[in-house]
């Protein structure tokens, strides 16, 4: 199973719960040893500045979602794994807000933790996103794979 979804304005709530519930749910889950999860939050103080307001969005949200299923079923091939389940929100977000949920499923922890490890990384680097910062620095804008 490939579940990916791209949710705007949190339109829908789906949680790290849903996603490891409705791989539990799945027909494979007796062949799995492992899920292994993510839940990517907005970071409200670094170092250098600290962020009151993100601002995710994508120019086709539709595409970047059809994008996001390609990458999960490249993912799923390349290391075998069972099930994968990812949301990725869109709107306006405070910090420790959820913006990314990835559930993975399969046999083994070693090629499970790849997989989470590789759509965690791709998802960044790889789809139509842009992020406005606000707060103590200002406005700022990072396009994909910032």
């Amino acid at each position: 199973m490939i579940f990916a979804r791209i949710i705007p304005d949190y339109e829908e709530i789906i949680t790290l719960n849903d996603l490891t519930q409705k791989i539990k749910e799945t027909p494979s889950i007796g062949e799995c040893g492992a899920i292994f999860t993510f839940e990517g939050i907005v970071r409200g103080k670094d170092e250098a500045k600290t962020t009151d307001e993100m601002v995710l969005t994508s120019p086709d949200p539709e595409k970047t979602e059809k994008e996001l299923e390609k990458i999960l079923i490249q993912v799923q091939e390349k290391n075998g794994v069972k099930e994968i389940a990812v949301v990725h929100y869109l709107g306006h977000f405070k910090p420790g807000d959820p913006l990314f949920l990835v559930a993975v499923a399969g046999s083994h922890r070693h090629e499970t933790r790849e997989a989470l490890e590789e759509i965690i990384e791709r998802v960044k680097y790889e789809l139509d996103f842009k992020k406005e910062e606000k707060g103590s620095a200002g406005s700022k804008i990072i396009m994909s794979g910032g």
